[in-house]
């Protein structure tokens, strides 16, 4: 008999489950199905630097195929769950819609970009959180160096020079100090905007940036940041988003044409569709064996699920963040081949954070390696070396390196390819008007 293993989700969480379920499950007692909206694993702490150009945005992804040997991979999502009948309805990118049975069912799906009610927040601001993020944003930020170099509107310049980040944990900060570094880079190619100068700001809603990180390293990236003339602004909050501007919590209105949302996450929206019992978060309640609450032959991981963290004695959840989710993984295979009568007794997930580096561009970073904390270029080659081993596949580790080297006596490109992906159709007044990318106005 051939067990049937469901995984819905192929981001850390979920491919790393899959490949340790494909070395305990042998070949003929189980098939395994992955279900992914993409064919690809995404390595996101490269995210910046995919939108700053210092990689080539296919080097920050993995083909799921090259990674997963024996698991069958079907491109849609989980958009059903029946767990008295143990099926699981899935949609394909065809529309398609199928129903599986499974033996075991493991969700996850991942988080996306918290919201919040902000006026104007879904129609002008961008997130940073998937690659077309990352590319959307590298692109639209030369294309206002573009039409700032080419007005001579000094309002209307400085809106396109104005920069507005909100959030200040990790990926905010990382995406901000990237990008001002690629745009700085960029700058001397655009004589008229370099007259005006840019202005990028930061809005922070606590009273600190890097709350995950000790008070120390996080005051140290602060002055650093400040240093490099970004305004950052500590207990502030953006009250609204326009086409042209966003307006702070303090009152003060902010002529701009980019703001980037990158305050926290939150549980992919497609757990509602699926019979799982939510925390008040909207994360999957499960134990600190990641089994389900109440349901047999079900287990969530990942940041969509409320996995107890051992570093708080399973007083909270862990945080969503990679190196939790690529030990989750494997944890739950050795717990579904348990369960299966494959793999010995069942184990509770231990595993207790002891490193976190946010780098913060120019060659420099903050982290911290279990009681240790390090800051400057030392704690910056530290970040590239430990992500350098944690990139999946031998041939992207090579890729990354080269890019990386290639890119040091080099200045970076300042092409804007937001047509890529996005042919023309073939009629003469499409090609008369010009690109396909979005407009800034």
């Amino acid at each position: 008999m051939a067990w049937n293993v469901v995984i819905a989700g192929g981001g850390f969480a979920g491919a790393s489950a899959a490949r340790r379920l494909e070395r305990l499950m042998p070949k003929q007692s189980a098939r395994l199905l992955l279900v992914n909206d993409v064919n690809f694993l995404l390595y996101t702490p490269f995210l910046p630097e995919a939108a700053a150009g210092t990689l080539e945005p296919r080097h920050v992804v993995t083909p799921l195929r090259d990674i997963l040997k024996r698991t069958n991979l079907r491109l849609g999502a989980v958009c059903g769950h029946d767990p008295e009948r143990r099926t699981v309805t899935v949609q394909t990118h065809e529309d398609e819609v199928e129903e599986l049975a499974y033996d075991q069912f493991l969700v996850a799906v991942g988080s996306v970009s918290r919201s919040l009610p902000v006026p104007g927040l879904h129609e002008h601001a961008i997130g940073f959180k998937s690659l077309a993020d990352a590319i959307w944003l590298r692109n639209h930020v030369i294309e206002t160096l573009e039409q700032a170099n080419a007005t001579e509107d000094p309002e209307r310049q400085r809106e396109l020079l104005t920069y507005v980040f909100v959030g200040g944990g990790y990926s905010g900060l990382e995406a901000l100090a990237e990008l001002q570094d690629f745009a700085a880079d960029a700058m001397d190619r655009y004589p008229r905007a370099r007259l005006r100068g840019m202005r990028w700001i930061l809005v922070e809603a606590m009273d600190r940036v890097l709350p995950e990180v000790p008070p120390d390293l996080a005051g140290y990236a602060l002055r650093e940041l400040r240093g490099r003339g970004i305004d950052v602004r500590l207990g502030t909050r953006l009250d609204e988003a326009g086409a042209d501007s966003a307006l702070l919590s303090t009152g003060e209105r902010i002529p701009t044409r980019t703001i980037v949302w990158t305050a926290g996450v939150a549980p992919h929206p497609s757990l509602a569709s699926l019979a799982l019992p939510l925390d008040e978060r909207g994360k999957v309640r499960v134990d600190e064996y990641m089994r389900v609450d109440g349901l047999s032959g079900v287990w969530a991981i990942g940041d969509c699920a409320a996995v107890p963290d051992p570093g708080k004695d399973g007083r909270g959840p862990c945080p969503p963040t990679a190196q939790h989710a690529v030990r989750q993984g494997p944890a739950v295979a050795h717990n579904i081949a348990a369960e299966l009568g494959v793999a010995t007794r069942p184990r509770r997930f231990g595993y207790r954070a002891r490193a976190a580096f946010v780098n913060l561009g120019r060659y420099k970073a903050v982290g911290k390696l279990g009681p240790a904390s390090f800051r400057g270029f030392i704690a910056w080659w530290m970040a590239r070396t430990y992500h350098m081993s944690q990139i999946p596949g031998a041939a992207r580790k090579i890729r990354a390196v080269v890019d990386w080297t290639v890119g040091l006596p080099f200045r970076r490109d300042v092409a804007e390819v937001g047509s890529i992906g996005h042919p023309r159709p073939l009629r003469a007044e499409v090609y008369a008007r010009g690109g396909t990318h979005r407009p800034l106005d």
